[in-house]
């Protein structure tokens, strides 16, 4: 039974080879460390950081049309609760109140990119939400 690939840099850049190979030597340094910036096409964001999470486009207020490329994190969310257990003593059993914990995976928005015409026009990495 075959296994789940997991995505790297190395593997998009074979994925995309021609348009890695149409970076500049600094362009290629960049990508190759998981690094963006301005100005880089969808193809070479793609090999850096890998597919989105989410594609949204809207209208920018020249007329044009933004694309933005969002990425998801996932964090640890922790949730409180008393409850009860059994204690015996003394031959009898009582309930004893105790703090218990859970921890819940959630999701949330880790970067945004934004392309105009195909090319990096901002992007922002965003915090881990503190629960």
């Amino acid at each position: 039974m075959a296994g789940c690939a997991t995505s790297t840099v190395e593997s998009r850049k074979k994925e995309r080879q021609a348009a890695y190979n149409a970076l500049s030597p600094e362009e290629k340094e960049l990508v190759d460390k998981g690094q963006i910036q301005t100005g880089m096409s969808q193809d070479v964001v793609y090999i850096a950081w890998g597919p989105p999470s989410q594609i949204l486009q809207n209208q920018a207020g020249n007329g044009g049309v933004q694309t933005v490329w969002l990425y998801e994190g996932t964090t640890m969310q922790e949730t409180r609760y008393w409850t009860f257990r059994q204690v015996p003593s003394r031959g009898h059993l009582f309930l004893e109140r105790y703090l218990e914990r859970d921890y819940d995976p959630r999701a949330y928005v880790s970067a945004e990119i934004v392309f105009v015409g195909g090319k990096v026009s901002s992007w922002r990495t965003l915090p881990r939400p503190t629960y």
